[in-house]
């Protein structure tokens, strides 16, 4: 069981890169970087010689050849697919133990989570970035980071102090928690395949008449009117306003919901446990919020953009490891 513990926590490492290098490829418009899927052009890697990229402008000549974005592209893909492989490992080592207490369930859930992965990787080119499918992709490589971080908590023989008794209405309001995060996630996935990262200039909400923008008409509405290609955004200025302003709102309700549960669990713990435990996901909310409004005053630097999907995966992780620990022993 550590062997498999350890090839989870490799997995878990491998996932958190693959949602890095996916927020780098979106947010350098590289989606669609290789107009195919899983291949470039037609290509195992990217064409790069002359006469590779002339082969690769004939078959897709709607599409030029741009290596530097391809490469972003495919370097997403190859992570993903080691990944993929690396669950398919962990199934098979859950599926040769179970008979000696290895967890079952949640290997067959990643597995079908990954096959699901794959689809809307392929969709997301195929369907020439369609905002439902780019969510829904960003997503999925948050779920199976949150599956493999599960899994290797099932797998640790970690001691959870009990006696906080105190904490136990708390189990239900972590949970929440989760759930709120989650809808915030989307919505951030939701901003940024419509490409309305950059309507909104000032803080808190909006520049000045945002409110009389706001349109929730077509700014949701899952399934888009079919168009060619999605990729810079199909909806109007109004629709984007009204996405990101949204967004902004969920952001500050997430906030405050996860700062006061962090805040009443540090005040009421008995135990160093749950109080470290709140105190680590109050600094890692903090550094999101600061990250959120350093993507408003400096215009969504690249680093910065990225690093606000990272430390969000980081932040749900810290909830899912609250919420579990008050379920485990509480």
């Amino acid at each position: 069981m550590n062997s498999t513990r350890r090839l989870v926590f490799i997995a878990i490492l491998l996932a958190i890169t693959v949602i890095t290098l996916g927020a780098y490829t979106r947010l350098t418009h590289a989606g669609l970087g290789c107009p195919d899927w899983p291949g470039c052009y037609g290509f195992i890697d990217v064409p790069q010689t002359s006469t590779e990229i002339e082969k690769a402008e004939a078959a897709f000549p709607q599409r030029p050849v741009e290596v530097q974005k391809a490469w972003n592209e495919m370097i997403h893909r190859y992570f993903a697919g080691t990944l993929g492989l690396l669950i398919a490992a962990i199934f098979i080592l859950a599926f040769k133990n179970r008979d000696k207490g290895m967890p079952l369930f949640l290997p067959i859930i990643l597995v079908a989570t990954v096959i699901f992965q794959a689809a809307l990787g392929a969709w997301t080119v195929t369907m020439k970035l369609m905002p439902v499918v780019v969510m829904g992709h960003l997503l999925g490589g948050f779920v199976t980071l949150c599956l493999l971080y599960l899994l290797y908590l099932r797998l640790t023989p970690y001691r959870v102090p009990g006696g906080d008794f105190s904490l136990r209405k708390y189990r239900a309001y972590a949970l929440f928690g989760i759930f709120i995060l989650t809808l915030q996630i989307a919505l951030g996935g939701w901003t940024s395949s419509n490409y309305a990262a950059l309507v909104c200039t000032e803080l808190p909400i909006c520049q000045d008449g945002w409110a009389a923008q706001l349109t929730f008409s077509n700014s949701f509405d899952l399934i888009p009117p079919e168009r060619e290609t999605y990729e810079f955004g199909f909806l109007t200025h109004a629709e984007r306003v009204t996405i990101h302003a949204v967004h902004r709102i969920g952001a500050i309700v997430t906030a405050l919901y996860l700062g006061w549960l962090a805040i009443s669990i540090m005040m009421k713990a008995q135990s160093k446990f749950f109080r470290r435990n709140a105190s680590l996901i109050l600094v890692i909310l903090g550094v999101q919020v600061g990250l959120g409004v350093s993507n408003i005053v400096f215009n969504l630097p690249l680093p910065v953009a990225v690093a606000h999907n990272v430390v969000a995966a980081v932040l749900m992780l810290s909830l899912i490891t609250l919420t579990y620990s008050l379920r485990r022993k509480i």
